[in-house]
């Protein structure tokens, strides 16, 4: 006989959470706060200036072309192709645009979608931390285990052997991140064949989320996936347009992966957005033809980070490196013994500057006295930021 007391009438019946470690993420609580407040917000990677006009022109070209309807479930040919092209001239790999290349409703889609076509319930998957907050309840959705590895604190270098000694039987992914957000470090050729020779004897996937690849600074050269067989051999490669061309409230990317892998992400992309913006997909294809401004994009935002810095140099934050992606992350332990999540709110509400503490980025929050600043603003914005800092 059941016993048990029943709902209300019209009561909302009582759910199992399938995240139930998850809640409003540090981004929009920070936005939120920084809104509030009237801080500068340097918290949320986003830019505050325009994209080009020409691209705006090519997306309304399409649309006044009538190019407003459903595009191929992939993504739509001439814009496809322009990707595989890309990616030949880059890193000497050629993609096949009709079987290899699909267009995402943004790089965050493009990670989930690609964990839910390849982990099963009971997979491990392997993230490196600090890493971006979408990774984990992605795994956790598709009913994988997550297996924490820490990048080397205060280097934010990978620790191979701690990646060899967590690859075990169950094991089917990894995801790496380089450009590196939070951390702004840029993994190295070296690094990219170590990682090639240690999953060379494994059956272990790998997903390379790489949407800040055209921003590296100082001379280096951005290490794709894509210009290693043996990682492209396993490699879903990730980017993302709205990072490259600063709209990234367009949510459009793309993933690159071998055709079989391709195969199995497309049965699951085809049934969580079907497909992807119509006209934006062809003004993006029609802006591609110019590649000017993905190659003068490194110039573009090293010179905003060399401002940022030589205003924080002032003041008595420690500078991390910040080799590429559009962060800069600080020591602030001269400044003040508060955690970092209690230091960020001091910084938005007390100095006026919103920032994110990178304790946000560890599953235990692990603490080291951190915070990341976003760069990608307009000189003003920064300008104004560093006078506010200047009172440290």
């Amino acid at each position: 006989m059941n016993t048990s007391t029943p709902p209300a009438p019209g009561a909302t019946p009582t759910l199992k959470s399938k995240l139930p470690s998850v809640g409003t993420t540090i981004f929009t609580v920070m936005s939120a706060l920084a809104a509030d407040t009237g801080a500068v917000n340097l918290g949320q990677g986003f830019p505050d200036f325009d994209c080009d006009p020409r691209l705006l022109d090519a997306v309304d070209h399409a649309m006044r072309q009538g190019l407003n309807q459903y595009p191929p479930m992939a993504g739509v040919p001439v814009l496809r192709e322009a990707i595989a092209g890309k990616i030949e001239r880059l890193h000497g790999r050629r993609y096949d645009p009709a079987g290899e290349i699909t267009i995402t409703a943004g790089a965050t889609q493009a990670i989930i979608t690609a964990i839910l076509a390849v982990v099963h319930p009971g997979d491990e998957v392997i993230v490196l931390e600090p890493c971006y907050d979408s990774y984990v309840p992605n795994i956790e959705l598709a009913g994988g285990k997550v297996v924490r590895v820490p990048l080397t604190p205060g280097t934010f270098r990978p620790d191979f052997d701690r990646i060899a000694a967590a690859i075990g039987p169950r094991t089917r992914a990894i995801l790496i991140n380089s450009p590196h957000n939070p951390s702004a470090t840029v993994w190295s050729r070296e690094d990219m064949l170590r990682l090639q020779e240690l999953l060379a004897p494994t059956e272990v996937l790998l997903i390379s989320d790489e949407v800040y690849e055209h921003m590296v600074f100082d001379g280096q050269q951005h290490q794709s996936a894509a210009r290693f067989p043996g990682l492209a051999a396993r490699a879903f490669i990730v980017s993302s347009f709205g990072k490259t061309y600063h709209v990234t409230g367009w949510k459009v990317g793309y993933v690159a992966a071998p055709a079989a892998l391709t195969h199995e992400f497309r049965k699951v992309h085809q049934f969580n957005v079907f497909t992807v913006n119509t006209p934006m997909q062809h003004g993006l294809a029609r802006y591609m033809a110019d590649p000017a401004p993905y190659q003068d994009l490194p110039a573009f935002y090293q010179r905003k980070r060399d401002l940022f810095r030589d205003g924080l140099a002032k003041t008595r934050f420690r500078l991390l490196p910040s080799e590429g992606s559009y962060f800069q992350c600080v020591d602030y332990s001269a400044l003040s013994p508060l955690g970092e999540a209690d230091f960020a709110q001091w910084l938005t509400r007390e100095i006026g500057v919103a920032a994110i503490p990178l304790s946000a980025f560890y599953g235990e929050g692990f603490d080291q006295q951190v915070v990341r600043f976003c760069f990608a603003k307009k000189d003003d914005t920064l300008r104004q930021a560093l006078d506010r800092l200047a009172r440290l």
